[in-house]
């Protein structure tokens, strides 16, 4: 059973930058992958990013390729979300996830509201 507690949302004027970060509680395999989601009123959920625990590959929605990076800091248990060159089309409540090896994301933070002002 994996635990996540995400923080570090806010309200940042355009052009700005945040970073989120998901705190995990359990035990992570290397093959793992931690992915970052969001959720915009009246839209769909939609996946924003994904790094897999054990190393240091990545993958982004074209939305925000080159704007967003994730990392992750294995001692913390912790996975990070930076976010730059923020847009008001960001403005989501942003989620962190956790899928274990061959498995679809399963295990969900509470979730973190991100607001954009133009």
């Amino acid at each position: 059973q994996v635990q996540l507690v995400e923080s570090g949302g806010g309200l940042v004027q355009a052009g700005g930058s945040l970073r989120l970060s998901c705190a995990a509680s359990g035990r992570l395999a290397n093959n793992a992958r931690m992915g970052w989601f969001r959720q915009a009123p009246g839209k769909d959920r939609e996946f924003v990013g994904a790094i897999y625990w054990g190393g240091f590959t990545t993958y982004y929605a074209d939305s925000v390729k080159g704007r967003f990076t994730i990392s992750r800091d294995k001692a913390q248990n912790t996975v990070y979300l930076q976010m730059n060159s923020l847009k008001p089309e960001d403005t989501a409540v942003y989620y962190c996830a956790a899928a274990m090896p061959s498995k679809k994301f399963e295990y969900w933070g509470q979730g973190t509201q991100v607001s954009v002002s133009s």
